[in-house]
């Protein structure tokens, strides 16, 4: 009879050893947690990255190295190759959120506890039910009646973005079967029968989507979902306004309706400047009538944007919650977790108001082990039939509890700060002599130019020579970081306020000093020259 020897490096029950490392680990995050998040380096020197990189195994090793060896090596040589994006409070790359101490506490929990919410079995788990009840408590965060609309928790916005446009691309065909068809119902879907045979019963030659100033992630997004990237098109009435042009839209649509399909996507908060693809509810229900009327589907992109709705009723900032109106017509709506709910990586969301279509498109045929047949009579429905995934992370306990524990007014709060900050910065560029604060503005007042700053402030340096390299000046101060962008050909600087840690006063001062030193240094070095 053989017998199997265990390896000694094998995991085995939690000892003595384990215990000890876990101790190392979480006295290293309460050691990180408790430094100043705003004199904390936002980036690790380039020598610690490459460090880093020498010391990860080359080669899977045969015998493995136990715990306490692999512990040291995550606490003493990767940590230090790993930047504060979430933790610093002066990171402005991209739209990087933090962590809330609240969703921190609960992603501890997702990881002991390891479910898999997305299987819905109400008499084994609660999980299923909390990801349910966190989605429906953000609904009412963000000012969307949870009884008119339902949605999954997903990787992030592009993850949204795909869910968005895999429903609208099934809605648009089902009408155009129906055009086809005279009015008669038809059993061709996409989900049943594939794009090629559904577009061929429909009579069509392509799916449009048709927007203002997209984000990467949409037109990556048409992409996996078929559409195709060349058929995603910017109706942007100029370049300094995200509002469609809605004459050029509706004419579109006539002339394209009998042979291509129509997704429109408001942008709500362009990447780079933070404005928004609508002015106002009628701006909306325009767009809205129009969907109607040629049976195009109508999603948002609001990765960031659609927190703006969080400010409602404050006069001072009246032209962003314009862009932010209206929304409820909209046909889905895709946003990210891990920007302004500060909640970890990875997260999104994506709320739809047509259940029946999601069940169509993401349903598990032929898998009696999941016991689909019983989810509409349940009070949960599984999210299993209602996304992509089949199993994935607990991503409903760090937003439950984050939600529970800082409410409506608590996010108010933080956003309010972003805001204010963002406007701070802007003004300070504005006045500079060195800077100029971008989209270029006709206005002198800086107190009206600022009404259209989010949390996104874009700019470059009036001297060329500067803004060729402003971004990585900026960023080798380590003091701040910044994201390099392009505006009108040219480069760009843009600063990303989305950390729920934003102090104005504390945060505007370290903005002002490395400007300052950044603009002295290049004076120096002309002047050498």
């Amino acid at each position: 009879m053989s017998v199997t020897h265990t390896s000694r490096h094998a995991p085995n029950m939690l000892d003595a050893q384990q215990v000890n490392d876990l101790r190392r680990v979480y006295e290293h995050a309460t050691n990180v947690l408790q430094e100043d998040p705003s004199t904390l380096r936002t980036l690790p020197y380039v020598v610690q990255v490459r460090d880093a990189e020498r010391k990860l195994l080359a080669d899977l090793p045969e015998e493995g190295k136990g715990i306490e060896p692999t512990t040291s090596h995550l606490l003493n040589e990767i940590t230090p190759g790993l930047n504060a994006s979430s933790l610093s409070a002066n990171y402005y790359g991209f739209v990087t959120g933090g962590v809330t101490p609240a969703a921190r506490i609960a992603d501890g929990l997702v990881t002991l506890y390891d479910q898999n919410p997305q299987v819905h079995l109400p008499d084994q788990t609660v999980a299923s039910t909390i990801d349910d009840r966190a989605l429906r408590l953000l609904m009412q965060l963000l000012g969307f009646q949870p009884e008119t609309w339902c949605g999954v928790s997903t990787t992030g916005a592009t993850a949204s973005n795909v869910h968005g446009l895999l429903l609208g691309r099934e809605y648009v065909i089902s009408q155009a079967v129906r055009r086809h068809f005279c009015g008669r119902e038809s059993l061709v879907d996409v989900g049943a029968h594939g794009l090629l045979g559904a577009c061929r019963a429909a009579g069509l030659e392509s799916i449009d989507v048709y927007t203002t100033m997209p984000h990467s992630s949409l037109l990556k997004a048409a992409s996996i979902a078929g559409i195709g990237r060349c058929n995603v098109h910017d109706l942007a009435s100029c370049k300094e306004n995200l509002l469609f042009d809605l004459k050029d839209l509706a004419y579109t649509l006539e002339a394209k309706q009998r042979t291509s399909a129509a997704i429109i996507v408001i942008s709500c908060g362009e990447v780079n400047t933070g404005m928004f693809g609508t002015d106002g509810y009628e701006n909306v229900l325009a767009l809205r009538n129009l969907c109607d009327r040629y049976g195009a589907w109508l999603h948002v992109d609001g990765a960031f944007g659609i927190f703006a709705r969080l400010l409602e009723g404050l006069t001072e900032f009246e032209v962003i919650l314009r862009g932010v109106e209206g929304l409820e017509l909209a046909d889905s709506i895709a946003g990210d977790g891990h920007k302004l709910l500060n909640v970890p990586y990875d997260c999104g969301f994506i709320f739809y108001r047509h259940l029946h279509l999601a069940l169509k498109v993401f349903k598990n045929a032929n898998a009696a082990y999941l016991n689909p047949g019983e989810m509409l009579s349940q009070l949960t429905p599984s999210p299993l039939n209602m996304g992509i995934e089949n199993s994935r992370r607990f991503r409903g306990l760090p937003i439950y509890a984050t939600l529970m524990a800082y409410g409506r007014k608590g996010y108010q709060e933080m956003l309010l700060r972003q805001v204010r900050f963002a406007r701070a910065v802007a003004v300070h560029i504005h006045d500079h002599d060195a800077f100029e604060l971008l989209p270029s503005s006709e206005q002198v007042d800086s107190e009206e130019v600022v009404k259209k700053i989010f949390i996104i402030v874009l700019f470059r340096a009036k001297d060329r020579g500067l803004n060729a390299t402003l971004t990585s000046r900026i960023n080798r101060t380590s003091k701040m970081y910044v994201s390099g962008t392009l505006w009108d050909s040219e480069p760009a600087s843009r600063i990303a306020v989305a950390n729920w840690q934003v102090e104005i006063e504390r945060n505007i001062r370290v903005v002002q000093e490395v400007l300052e030193s950044v603009v002295e240094q290049w004076s120096a070095e002309c002047n050498a020259n």
